[in-house]
């Protein structure tokens, strides 16, 4: 194959790429009591070593009492936990890397692992998890203020200890997706609304939160999604037009670049607009937002990653899908997950071509920090 386009440099403000790889962030529960260790800044800097351009961290969490579902999350507020990732930035530097933290909170999602509860009650915007599904209690307008705060304080500490960028997570069913979904937010306040771009207020809000803490030239990332967790055949935008009301403020607040999350990175967005093999996710907010995008979803492996909480394995994959949508400018960087968990050399061997060398993904990886 013709990886060219795959490792073409990129700029984008501060933020200087050797090539379009990214490493997905992917949730690994070693941290305990929230404190990255020696191990977690090993595994990233592996990664780095391996030649991967961008590095996202697993979701690590802002500062709010519920704001992790399970006790091994890694925390990015206080002092032991920060020391942590300056080791772990430090590391990765050293092997020539750029990284970025995913700031985090889960809202009203459980645990898929272990009935782990926070000490604080579970908030969101509704007290809901899915339509009709109660869980813990509705945000005030107080809680939701301190909320935004902290995004701003933890994109401050990101700043501080010298990481590249700042990935906000605003996908999949956590806290800023449930209120952008209307299934999960019924509020009657400026931070609901019948139309997306009312019920993205609480987004935009963090967005400006973040953005000043980072200043101007550190670029901004924000991971969006259509399906959630709680309904995997969820869509928050069903046309163009709504996508646009949808993406245009948030960039518009301060994001640089969307991370578009889909199971499937090959599967066309509007299908009946520009058929079967139109533009994915990423290939659209490009288009209509004139943001940098990069695509996710079962790279460079067989089966999708949901499939792996039900114990199914993967084989590897040809890229030629990938690197044609890549070379036509659907979108800017490709973000890899299983792949590069189960081999931190994945993007050295596709830059040599090995790609007999490549591995395979089993589940029982989800439990090791190799």
């Amino acid at each position: 194959m013709a990886v060219e386009a795959l490792f073409a440099p990129l700029s984008i403000k501060s933020l200087h790429l050797r090539n379009r790889i990214v490493m997905a962030p992917m949730t690994r529960l070693f941290s305990p009591q929230g404190v990255p260790g020696e191990n977690v800044a090993a595994y990233y800097r592996r990664r780095a070593e391996g030649e991967v351009g961008l590095i996202l961290s697993e979701g690590t969490v802002v500062e709010r009492p519920a704001s992790r579902n399970e006790p091994n999350i890694p925390l990015f507020y206080g002092n032991a936990s920060l020391a942590g990732w300056r080791h772990v930035i430090e590391q990765v530097h050293a092997a020539g890397g750029r990284m970025g933290p995913q700031l985090w909170h889960v809202g009203s999602v459980a645990s898929r692992a272990t009935p782990w509860e926070p000490e604080a009650p579970v908030e969101s915007p509704s007290g809901l998890l899915a339509p009709d599904t109660p869980r813990g209690r509705a945000m005030s307008e107080e809680d939701i203020a301190d909320t935004i705060a902290a995004f701003g304080r933890a994109a401050a500490s990101a700043r501080a200890l010298g990481f590249d960028t700042v990935e906000i997570h605003g996908a999949h069913g956590y806290l800023i997706d449930e209120f952008f979904w209307s299934a999960t937010n019924r509020r009657t306040d400026a931070f609901g609304g019948a139309s997306l771009r009312e019920r993205s207020r609480f987004a935009a809000e963090v967005i400006r939160s973040v953005r000043d803490a980072l200043g101007a030239d550190i670029p901004l990332i924000l991971r969006v999604s259509q399906w959630k967790q709680q309904d995997y055949s969820a869509r928050l935008a069903t046309t163009p037009q709504e996508m646009t009301e949808w993406l245009v403020p948030l960039v518009e607040a301060g994001v640089d670049v969307l991370h578009c999350s889909q199971r499937r990175f090959w599967e066309p967005e509007f299908p009946e607009i520009d058929g079967t093999a139109g533009l994915n996710f990423a290939g659209w907010a490009k288009k209509l937002t004139g943001a940098r995008t990069i695509t996710v979803g079962s790279v460079g492996l067989s089966g999708e990653f949901l499939a792996a909480f039900s114990g199914e394995s993967a084989a590897p994959t040809r890229l030629d899908e990938l690197l044609r949508r890549l070379e036509r400018e659907e979108f800017d960087l490709v973000a890899v997950g299983r792949a590069l968990l189960a081999d931190p050399q994945w993007a050295a061997k596709v830059h040599r071509d090995d790609l007999a060398a490549l591995h395979g993904f089993s589940p029982p990886e989800l439990g090791e920090l190799t």
